[in-house]
């Protein structure tokens, strides 16, 4: 009775130890389920590539720079295509991997090896004769090292002071070509490609290399480019220039660069317009994912995303007008340079503006140097606005406006032109017009004649002054301030505001004596660019609105089935201030420089003109301060000319400036004005021209509804 009793009992906690089991085990599978779910499905990447050893890497690939066209389309900059080799190393590869794919490599290209220093060939000496390399290491100086006295990076050191000429000598031109190829394959970043070579590429070593690659881990066969001029570098100092592949990222500019994801190797504009809009001009780079094996090499690439041209530009500056403002230059500084007594003169400049929009038409400069016996010209368009000078008469608009505006003078105002003589003593000499007999004047006398008592007269009105024969003047020094303030207006000592970087404001005179009071309201004393000058003539065409000078008329996508895209933005007019003066001292102001051009001082030049042209000319002293050092400080002039045409509806300004043509006043003769009409000249024989083959607008037209299709 008892057994069958156990018997059962037995029974029935069998299935609850099954049960307990049965549970267990599910809880254990269900947990080895779970946890090989989370290895596969969330970790299971990581783990193969742990496995494998595996890391992925993104890299760019450069792309060309966007092209930079005249107003008409014409391209100015664009991209000449090249073959390269490339390099790309893995953060694992050797010196020794690397050594031997250069040994392959000098087999199949030519290099130049002008750019292997001392330091390399040392380290190439070193890394091939490894042997002969360990016994320039002594035991006294293993000692050392044990000792704690030098540390083991050291003994390098200690080689490469060892290494003697002779040693460097016993290098042979193919260990120069392998050492400049390793050379280029070192600088690299790793997984980042670097040139190997990427000029004068042959399509015969692009063949061989490609043939190879698989005996060339890391190398690689594409394309490249480089910056090119159709225009033979016109404008060529204005567009600035680009870091090389090898230069990479400007030093004074890398954290700047790297922090908006460039690489250190990547080209970056430079200077000016290729700088100024680095941002558009950049083109977005290729992302390749590059995938590396446990042993380090790249075992496959992935393009993320295609990479695109940059955006390109389009100036405001017309190709063919600039080509001949260019022209006009060159031939009359070459002809001043052969006929004339101008050994100073080495420069000249033109701006050409549209008054209306202050788009920049033309911006030249040149600069006439003698080599070997011959003439040559350089483009010098920067010196626009990066060199100033004292520009004389020139100014003379703004002078007479800030006497107007303060009240120093009205409308009805008469001075007439005498010499002054301020002080007394032996050494006193006149200040005065320049020439004698200009009789009582106006101011739109004042400005025809080009008269300087009238000047002097108004700023010692402004300055509180009383002029006495012999004695001396007594102004109130806050006169230069006022003049200042108002000069400004027209952008006169101040920037323009041009989209460049570098603008000079020119150089103010620090000392506020009377004479130099009278000096700075002839244009004698402050200094200004020749696009300073053009602005403020500008100003007093348009009828009192300073505009911003554009050199940048569009930004456009690139095309490369059509060539150029559809715009993405236009640049728009900007007034950057009204002067603050009446609109019928302008009125007074407009007329007299009429009357110079029809009677007056470019009257001889102007006179004959059909366009009807308006303007002022300026001669200053000078003191030469030139590239010929022996000769600074040698007495000479500036001469100027600013002008604006048809007088009634301005369409066009400029500004003409050519320092230290002559040195003897009585042997002056009138370049600037030669230049300023020929230069109106040809903007009015061009736009006839284009009006009646209208070629430039049906080429905007038909490209515009071509990129917008």
């Amino acid at each position: 009775m008892r057994k069958n009793k156990l018997k059962t009992e037995k029974r029935k906690s069998l299935p609850i130890r099954l049960n307990i089991l049965f549970l267990l085990a599910f809880i254990i599978f269900t947990v080895v389920i779970v946890r090989l779910g989370m290895v596969q499905i969330v970790y299971g990447e990581d783990y193969t590539n742990a496995v494998q050893k595996q890391e992925e890497t993104d890299v760019s690939s450069t792309v060309p720079r966007g092209k930079i066209y005249d107003r008409n389309l014409n391209t100015i900059v664009t991209n000449k295509p090249l073959n390269a080799i490339t390099y790309t190393r893995t953060a694992s590869t050797s010196q020794k991997e690397r050594l031997s794919v250069a040994k392959k490599l000098a087999d199949m290209i030519d290099v130049d090896t002008d750019k292997v220093t001392e330091r390399d060939k040392k380290d190439y000496w070193i890394l091939t004769r490894s042997k002969e390399a360990e016994k320039l290491i002594t035991a006294a100086d293993r000692k050392k090292v044990k000792d704690g006295k030098l540390k083991e990076d050291d003994l390098y050191q200690l080689q490469l002071e060892r290494i003697s000429k002779s040693m460097l000598n016993e290098l042979t031109e193919k260990d120069m070509k392998i050492l400049a190829i390793k050379r280029q394959m070192d600088s690299g970043y790793a997984l980042t490609p670097q040139y190997i070579k990427n000029k004068g590429v042959t399509a015969k070593e692009m063949a061989y290399v490609s043939e190879h690659l698989d005996e060339l881990p890391g190398v690689d066969v594409t394309s490249d480019w480089e910056r090119d001029y159709p225009f033979n570098g016109l404008l060529r100092t204005m567009i600035g220039s680009i870091s090389s592949s090898n230069e990479g990222l400007p030093k004074n500019m890398l954290d700047h660069y790297l922090s908006l994801g460039y690489n250190r190797n990547d080209r970056v504009g430079k200077s000016y317009l290729e700088a100024q809009y680095e941002d558009v001009l950049q083109g977005q780079k290729e992302k390749v994912k590059s995938i590396s094996g446990k042993s380090g090499n790249v075992i496959d690439t992935q393009v993320v995303s295609k990479g695109k041209s940059g955006k390109d530009l389009v100036l405001t500056v017309d190709v063919q007008m600039q080509k001949a403002i260019e022209k006009i230059i060159e031939d009359e500084l070459k002809n001043a340079k052969l006929t004339k007594s101008a050994p100073l003169l080495d420069r000249a400049f033109v701006v050409m503006m549209d008054p209306r929009n202050g788009e920049v038409l033309s911006i030249a400069g040149k600069q006439i140097k003698t080599k070997n016996g011959k003439l040559k010209f350089d483009d010098y368009a920067l010196g626009t606005m990066t060199s100033s000078y004292a520009m004389g008469s020139a100014v003379k608009g703004a002078t007479v406006l800030t006497g107007l505006e303060t009240g120093a003078i009205n409308l009805n105002t008469t001075f007439k032109d005498e010499p002054l003589w301020i002080g007394s003593g032996p050494g006193v000499k006149p200040k005065k017009s320049w020439t004698n007999g200009l009789g009582t004047l106006g101011i739109e006398g004042a400005l025809e004649q080009s008269s300087n008592v009238f000047m002097f007269k108004t700023a010692i009105a402004l300055g509180k002054g009383q002029y006495k024969p012999h004695q001396p003047l007594d102004i109130n020094t806050k006169a230069f301030d006022t003049f200042r303030y108002y000069f400004s207006q027209f952008g006169l000592g101040v920037q323009t505001g041009i989209d460049l970087p570098n603008e000079m404001t020119g150089y103010k005179g620090s000392q506020k004596l009377p004479g130099f009071l009278l000096d700075f309201a002839i244009g004698q004393y402050d200094t200004y660019t020749p696009l300073q000058l053009a602005q403020y003539v500008s100003t007093i065409a348009n009828g009192g609105y300073r505009m911003k000078p554009q050199i940048v008329k569009e930004i456009r996508e690139p095309d490369s089935k059509k060539g150029i895209g559809a715009v993405t933005q236009a640049v728009q007019p900007e007034v950057l201030n009204k002067i603050d003066m009446s609109e019928t001292y302008l009125k007074e102001v407009q007329e007299g420089f009429r009357r110079v051009m029809t009677k007056g001082t470019a009257a001889g030049q102007f006179a004959s003109a059909k366009y009807k042209p308006a303007g002022k000319t300026g001669t200053a002293e000078s003191y030469y301060d030139g590239p010929d050092k022996s000769k600074t400080g040698t007495k000479t002039y500036n001469t100027t000319l600013v002008a604006y045409a048809p007088y009634d509806n301005p369409e066009v300004a400029i500004s003409v400036v050519v320092p230290w043509p002559y040195n003897d006043y009585s042997r002056r003769y009138s370049i600037t004005n030669e230049i300023g009409r020929k230069v109106l000249d040809k903007y009015f024989e061009l736009k006839s021209k284009q009006a009646k083959d209208n070629t430039a607008e049906k080429n905007m037209n038909k490209i515009e509804k071509e990129a917008n299709e």
